[in-house]
């Protein structure tokens, strides 16, 4: 099976550019693909809070249900700003073009390298919880959580390289399954709480656990803001879809606000009642056993449903990496176009995918994964803390905006780097509620560095700043390419000419240097064929053999190098320094190699590499030229009358076989 077969097998048969709008998404497999992350976060930001408060004893696990409130009533602030970020940003690119239109580039890249790092701990984070999900039920798995975690990137990878549409289709029976199935827990758990129709009532469990020791009231603040911040991590993914707004059908900013909007109600009532019926059931966090997992098996026994909880809790908890997998890759794209990443992650694939920005996102988040043995708790204290400075920062560029648009007056365009804008009614409440919004969530990340800083998120605190210094590196050499290639102030006499020499290192006299030199002919007058002698046996071979073809090697100069060592580069590198600075300086020097190629990668190897360590040799001197000539290797025979074909492939490969 052939290269292209295989992987038409594995990925599908590429998509025509033109076919871009048909492979965008609906509302429903939107919501599965960008809304997994935050809907998801349900299964393990409760017992978040939790495990904080445990420190102080079960009685203090009593303020989940508060905390989780004032958590819910934060997400609605954040989702309404972001409903307005969609509105305004059609194109996409959230917290970043907000930013970058309206704070300027530091805040932008900061913006961006906190996403970035979000993003790739959604993948790790997400993929572990549900590994952890699935060996909460089968503990005998425990021991292959790594392997097993890893193995569920790969797929993810493989799924999201196949197309965004295809991958949402996949994507949305595991979601819904999941939001269904929890919503049916937390309804009989509410109904036997309640002691509704006649259902047997639920009695919470009393395990009394004394506080660890006894804490004053400034530590008593401390761990109530500790378990505030790490119930934050339910906002993670929040801002998915404002990113990827231009992935959604047309009209765009319309389906992907009404996307949002489904998302926040959906994650809330979720969120909420899995954190009232764990308060209020005595649930207590266990690293053996999740919270949702104890409240599925509480109130619905150890039957159909505990199984359909958690079966759909670790595959949404997987595929909630599917947020990371689509939002890295498109604002590495945003930041590329900009100049702050490779240019290459601007580059769609066959099925319409940044494939680089996947495979990236993908290598990185398994090296997490290994490194914390797949142990989501582990990660958490570096989660949620690049999400909550983008919040900050998005909502502070949309205060900005609002301002700006309050001082246009009606039907008056006022142009910006990323849109067009005009005077809104509503326009200060509006402006009141981002400011509102970026002073709570700059505060919960104040509080998370804080609190969270010697646990690990010292880390994020660290890659920030390093993603930045990477982002400015990376623009400051496209901006040096950019000056070295302007042609505004160029004089054409400053240009280097061709100089009319052509070396032809060989190692013997076969088809491939027998075309290269009719090649060499062709261009130059000039032509040197150059051979490092090592033994009187090879000279004797070399010239028997060169005077078999005359017509060919008439008017080629033969240059022998006699060398009393193994490394035959050196030699052949000096005669060409030689001649490119004495005898043509100033000028560009060409040399043109035979290029072996085989039928397959693995033959490739069995020859000598010499020409590739020769590539890498020249490939710093800015004056001299390589130029490879190929002659395919392959099963049928070879006619004499390819000698005089001197056309066919060219490239900027070097083998040749000595």
């Amino acid at each position: 099976m052939s290269m292209d077969k295989l992987k038409y097998f594995l990925f599908g048969e590429p998509f025509r550019t033109s076919q871009e709008h048909h492979e965008r998404l609906d509302k429903v497999r939107g919501l599965a693909i960008f809304a997994s992350d935050p809907i998801s976060s349900n299964a393990y930001a409760t017992e978040a809070i939790m495990s904080v408060l445990i420190v102080l004893g079960t009685q203090a696990l009593g303020l989940t249900w508060t905390i989780a409130i004032g958590i819910a009533v934060l997400v609605l602030i954040v989702v309404f700003s972001y409903i307005q970020t969609i509105l305004h940003y059609p194109d996409g690119g959230g917290a970043y073009t907000v930013a970058k239109d309206n704070l300027g580039v530091t805040p932008s890249l900061l913006a961006a390298a906190a996403l970035l790092t979000d993003y790739i701990l959604t993948v790790s984070v997400s993929v572990s919880a549900g590994i952890r999900a699935l060996t909460s039920a089968f503990p005998e798995f425990h021991d292959y959580r790594v392997v097993l975690a890893l193995l569920a990137v790969i797929f993810l990878t493989w799924m999201n390289l196949r197309g965004v549409r295809e991958s949402g289709t996949v994507f949305a029976i595991p979601t819904y399954a999941f939001v269904g199935g929890v919503l049916v827990v937390i309804l009989i758990g509410l109904t036997r709480y309640y002691g509704l129709f006649g259902l047997p009532e639920l009695t919470p469990e009393v395990h009394p656990i004394p506080p660890d020791h006894v804490v004053t009231s400034v530590a008593y603040v401390w761990l109530i803001l500790r378990a505030f911040a790490a119930g934050c991590t339910a906002l993670t993914g929040i801002e998915a879809i404002s990113n990827g707004v231009g992935a959604f059908k047309r009209p765009e900013s319309r389906n992907a606000a009404e996307t949002m909007v489904v998302m926040g109600v959906i994650a809330m009532a979720l969120f909420l009642g899995i954190s009232f019926l764990a308060t209020h059931l005595g649930l207590i966090p266990s690293h053996s056993d999740s919270i949702l997992s104890q409240l599925a098996r509480t109130i619905t026994g150890t039957g159909f449903m505990y199984y359909w909880v958690q079966f759909f809790t670790m595959l949404i908890l997987i595929l909630a990496a599917n947020t990371g997998f689509q939002d890295f890759p498109r604002l590495a794209s945003f930041l590329a176009k900009d100049g702050f990443m490779p240019r290459w992650m601007t580059n769609r694939g066959d099925r319409l995918v940044f494939n680089g920005g996947i495979i990236v996102l993908a290598v990185i988040a398994s090296l997490l994964i290994v490194v914390f043995r797949a142990d989501e708790i582990a990660m958490l204290p570096l989660y949620a803390l690049g999400v909550m400075l983008s919040f900050t920062l998005s909502q502070a560029g949309m205060v900005r905006l609002m301002g700006k648009i309050g001082k246009l007056k009606p039907g008056e365009p006022l142009k910006t780097l990323a849109t067009t804008v005009h005077h809104e009614s509503g326009w200060l409440w509006k402006r009141l509620v981002n400011i509102l919004g970026s002073f709570v969530t700059g505060i919960v990340f104040i509080v998370l560095v804080a609190t969270k800083f010697l646990e690990g998120a010292w880390v994020i605190a660290l890659a920030i700043p390093l993603f930045v210094w990477l982002f400015r590196s990376i623009r400051r050499h496209y901006d040096h390419v950019a000056e070295a290639l302007r042609t505004r102030y160029l004089d054409e006499s400053s240009l280097l000419q061709l100089s009319d020499v052509v070396i032809l290192p060989m190692g013997d006299v076969h088809r491939g240097t027998l075309r290269a030199l009719q090649y060499a002919k062709r261009i130059a007058t000039n032509v040197r064929a150059v051979c490092v002698i090592t033994s009187e046996e090879q000279k004797e071979r070399l010239l028997r053999r060169w005077k078999r073809f005359p017509k060919t090697t008439e008017g080629v100069e033969l240059i022998l190098l006699k060398y009393d060592y193994r490394d035959v580069l050196e030699p052949l590198i000096d005669y060409i320094e030689t001649v490119n600075n004495e005898e043509f300086p100033h000028q560009l020097t060409s040399v043109v190699i035979p290029e072996f190629v085989t039928e397959s990668y693995f033959t490739q190897i069995l020859h000598n590499q010499t020409a590739n360590l020769l590539r890498t040799r020249l490939r710093h001197y800015k004056d001299i030229v390589m130029i490879d000539i190929p002659i395919h290797i392959s099963a049928y025979e070879i006619r004499e009358s390819d000698l005089d074909d001197i056309g066919g492939q060219y490239t900027t490969e070097i083998v040749t076989d000595k």
